[in-house]
């Protein structure tokens, strides 16, 4: 959790797929990591008294999910609907990022498409090198080495 909370709160923007919410293995359990990382956004957003400090976080989901029956508080939020494909879901938050204020040059979709099998082939080595524990600072480098500059 703290290195979650920290990651939030260090950063000016999150990404956050509630249909990731539904019911999985033999008991049909479904992970709510989503929404508590969502909460933590939220109150990021919302304890910051300065506009400059603020939060921005984008709410996905697939088209036709019902999260609204698990999280209700957010029925006055439109969260972007993607169909379940890679490349629409890669679109939407491109599109999401291109209108924040401060956007300058962001690639499109196409770049990223593009790029995602170079990273996923570094993010595989890293996994490799160090397991399920890769210092999110490596992640970072593997996926900057792979945007033009």
């Amino acid at each position: 959790m703290e290195r979650i909370t920290r990651a939030i709160f260090s950063s000016k923007y999150s990404i956050h797929d509630l249909s990731r919410c539904k019911g999985e293995g033999d008991e049909q359990l479904a992970r709510f990591n989503m929404p508590v990382e969502l909460g933590i956004a939220m109150a990021r957003r919302y304890m910051s008294r300065r506009n400059t400090a603020k939060h921005d976080w984008l709410l996905l989901v697939q088209l036709g999910h019902s999260y609204v029956k698990f999280i209700s508080d957010l029925a006055g939020y439109d969260p972007y609907q993607y169909n379940g494909t890679v490349e629409n879901l890669v679109t939407k938050v491109m599109a999401w990022l291109a209108t924040r204020p401060d956007a300058v040059r962001t690639p499109t979709p196409q770049d990223v498409l593009t790029a995602l099998p170079t990273f996923v082939s570094k993010q595989a080595e890293l996994i490799r090198q160090w397991g399920t524990e890769v210092p999110w600072a490596d992640i970072v480098v593997a996926a900057r080495s792979v945007v033009p500059a």
